[in-house]
C-alpha cells in the first residue's frame, strides 16, 4: 500500500467554481504534449486556478486560499533517490505546497521489484497523471529478463519524450557559461529494446528497432515543443552514414516532420560530431532530438557541461502521463547515507512538477529558492566543489522560502 503524505492542510472558506467556458480556457491553455488529464483533475485545476485568481485580487495570498489538493505518484527508487525525496518532501512541507504524495518502492537491487509491485505503482500512475521518481538501477547480471523494470514503466505508460533542459545556473561557472539548450530523446525502442539472443554460441545479436511512426511522433514532439517554447531551430542527431536503414529511417522522419514547421529552422547532426561540437562549442543549439542511446549519451555530456547529474532535471511524457527527474539518471550509489548528494536537480524537478501542475506561484517559489542558494555560494555540495551537506542545502532552502524577497 502507498505511504500517504500530505503537505498542506485544507483552510475553510468558500470554494469558488469554474464555469464551463473558464474550465475549457483552462484546459486549452495547458501543455499540448499532455492532454489525458481526467474531469476530477480538470475540476480540481479549475478550482485551483479561480481560487488563486480570487486571492491576488483580494486581501488574502495565493496560499490563504489554495483549496485543491494534488495527488501525486513517488517512486524514490535506488541510491541516493530516497535521500533526494526527503529534500523534496522538507521543501514542500517548508513551502506549504498542496501535494500529496503516494510513495511506493521499487528496486530491483534491493530485491523489491515484482510485477505485483510494477501493477500498484501504474495503477497510482493511472489516476494521478503525474509521478516524479528516482532512478531505479537496474543489475547489469542476467537473470532471466532483459527488459528492467525501468523500460518497463515507460513502455507501458508509453513514456516516449525524454526532455532534459540543459540550463546554466547563475552565480556557478562553468567552462561555458549561459547555456540554454534542449535535448529530447525518444526511448521506448532504438537499442533499448530489449531484444537480443545467442544465435550461435560465442555470437549475440542485438536488435535496435526504428519505426516510421514512433520517429515521426517524436520529431513532432521537438518541433511542438520548439513552437511553444519560443525557439527557433531543431537538430536531429543520427548515426546514418552507418546504420543507412535504421538511422535512415529516423532521419527521414525527422525531415518530413521539418517541412510541416517552416519557421523553425532544421539541421541534423552525426552523433560523434555532435559530442565533440558540444564539448567545443555548445551555443551553436537549441533544440535537439535523436533515438534513445544517443540521447542517454548527450544528456550525461550535456549535464556534465553545466555542473553535472546533481544539477540538472528532467521529465518524461506520453500523450497521458508526466514522470520527473533527474536529467542525467545516476543511482549515485557510494553517496547513499553520507548526507553528500546534491538535491538540487531533483528540487528544481519538483518544481518543473508544479509547474505542469499549473501551480506556477508555488512552482517559481521553490525555483528562485533554489537558484539564490547556487547564486549566493555559501552552501554548496562537493560535486560543485563546497562541503557542505544534504541537509545543509535544504536548510538552505528552507530559509530562502521563509524569508524570500516581496514581489
Amino acid at each position: 500500500m502507498p505511504q500517504s503524505l500530505t503537505f498542506h492542510q485544507r483552510r475553510s472558506g468558500n470554494t469558488a467554481v469554474m464555469s464551463g467556458t473558464m474550465a475549457a480556457a483552462l484546459r486549452r491553455s495547458f501543455s499540448p504534449f499532455v492532454k489525458g488529464l481526467g474531469p476530477s483533475r480538470w475540476q480540481q485545476l479549475a478550482s485551483r486556478q479561480l481560487s488563486l485568481s480570487h486571492g491576488l485580487c483580494g486581501s488574502e495570498s495565493p496560499l490563504a486560499r489554495a483549496d485543491a489538493i494534488f495527488k501525486v505518484t513517488m517512486i524514490p527508487g535506488d541510491g541516493v533517490g530516497p535521500e533526494l525525496m526527503t529534500a523534496v518532501k522538507d521543501v514542500f512541507k517548508a513551502g506549504d505546497i498542496p501535494v500529496e504524495f503516494e510513495e511506493f518502492h521499487l528496486s530491483e537491487v534491493q530485491h523489491m521489484a515484482s510485477e505485483d509491485k510494477l501493477d500498484h505503482v501504474l495503477s497510482s500512475m493511472r489516476n494521478n497523471k503525474v509521478a516524479i521518481k528516482g532512478k531505479i538501477h537496474t543489475p547489469m547480471e542476467y537473470k532471466g529478463e532483459l527488459a528492467s523494470y525501468e523500460m518497463k514503466l515507460r513502455r507501458k505508460l508509453d513514456l516516449f519524450a525524454n526532455v532534459v533542459h540543459v540550463n546554466s545556473l547563475p552565480g556557478y561557472s562553468t567552462r561555458h557559461n549561459n547555456l540554454d539548450l534542449v535535448i529530447i530523446r525518444e526511448q521506448t525502442e532504438g537499442e533499448y529494446s530489449s531484444l537480443e539472443h545467442e544465435s550461435v554460441p560465442g555470437v549475440i545479436e542485438c536488435l535496435k528497432i526504428i519505426t516510421r511512426d514512433k520517429s515521426r511522433r517524436i520529431a513532432k514532439f521537438a518541433f511542438d515543443y520548439a513552437t511553444k517554447k519560443g525557439r527557433s531551430k531543431v537538430t536531429a542527431v543520427h548515426k546514418a552514414n552507418i546504420m543507412k536503414l535504421a538511422d535512415g529511417l529516423f532521419l527521414q522522419s525527422c525531415a518530413e516532420v521539418a517541412q510541416l514547421y517552416p519557421k523553425i529552422k532544421y539541421e541534423n547532426i552525426i552523433i560523434d560530431n555532435c559530442c565533440m561540437q558540444l564539448v567545443q562549442n555548445p551555443y551553436q543549439f537549441d533544440v535537439l532530438v535523436m533515438p534513445n542511446l544517443y540521447g542517454n549519451i548527450i544528456d550525461n555530456l550535456a549535464a556534465g557541461l553545466v555542473g553535472g547529474a546533481g544539477v540538472v532535471p528532467g521529465e518524461s511524457y506520453s500523450a497521458e502521463y508526466a514522470v520527473f527527474e533527474t536529467g542525467a539518471r545516476h543511482p549515485f550509489a557510494q553517496a547513499v547515507g553520507r548526507n553528500i548528494a546534491n538535491p538540487t536537480a531533483m528540487l528544481l524537478s519538483s518544481a518543473n512538477m508544479l509547474k505542469h501542475l499549473n501551480l506556477e506561484y508555488h512552482s517559481q517559489m521553490i525555483s528562485d529558492a533554489v537558484k539564490r542558494v547556487i547564486k549566493q555560494g555559501k552552501v554548496r555540495t562537493r560535486d560543485l566543489g563546497g562541503y557542505s551537506t544534504t541537509g545543509d542545502f535544504v536548510h538552505a532552502v528552507v530559509e530562502n522560502l521563509r524569508h524570500r524577497p516581496a514581489h
